[in-house]
C-alpha cells in the first residue's frame, strides 16, 4: 500500500483534534508541537480538510480548529480522500491501460484490493482510534501495576 506522508499526517492531525474534542479549539501550533509536524505542512493539510468540511477554523484569541462533525462520524477514508490521497494498487491508476494500452491480466485483483482497503479505512472512525488508544493506555497501566505488585511481593518474601 502506498500511503504518503500527507495522508498519514492528516490522520494524525485529525486524531489530535478528536482527542481534544470538547476542550476548545486546537491551534495548528499545538498540533505541530504535539505531533512533530511542521506548521507550514499543517497549514496545507488543513486548507484541504477545510475545503472538504471536515474541520472549521475560528480566528482570534482562543481560536483554532474544531471537527465539523463528531469523531464517530469522520472516517480515516474521509480524511485520506480529503487530502487527495487514494490507495490504488493498479499500475495504471484505474485507467485500465496497464498492459500495452489494454487492461492487464491482474487488473481486477489489484482493483479489488484497493476497494477492500478503502472499505477497511471507511470502517474506522476517529472515535475508534481514540478508543483504541485509550485501551492501550489502560492495558499499559494495568501491566505496570501488575509488575509493581510482583516486585513488592518479591521484596516482602
Amino acid at each position: 500500500m502506498r500511503l504518503s506522508t500527507k495522508g498519514r499526517y492528516a490522520v494524525t492531525a485529525m486524531l489530535d483534534l478528536a482527542l481534544n474534542e470538547g476542550k476548545g479549539a486546537v491551534t495548528l501550533a499545538d498540533i505541530s508541537v504535539n505531533q512533530g509536524i511542521s506548521l507550514s505542512y499543517l497549514e496545507q493539510l488543513f486548507a484541504a480538510l477545510r475545503n472538504k468540511e471536515l474541520v472549521r477554523g475560528v480566528r482570534g484569541p482562543g481560536g483554532g480548529y474544531y471537527l465539523t462533525r463528531g469523531a464517530d462520524e469522520i472516517t480515516v477514508a474521509d480524511i485520506i480522500c480529503a487530502v487527495d490521497e487514494w490507495v490504488e494498487f493498479t499500475r495504471c491508476g484505474g485507467r485500465e491501460n496497464c498492459h500495452a494500452g489494454s487492461r492487464c491480466l491482474t487488473h481486477s485483483l489489484w482493483d479489488e484490493l484497493s476497494e477492500e482497503i478503502f472499505n477497511f479505512l471507511k470502517g474506522i472512525s476517529l472515535a475508534d482510534l481514540v478508543e483504541r488508544g485509550q485501551a492501550r493506555i489502560e492495558a499499559a497501566k494495568e501491566k505496570k501495576a501488575k509488575v509493581g505488585s510482583i516486585s513488592s511481593q518479591e521484596r516482602a518474601a
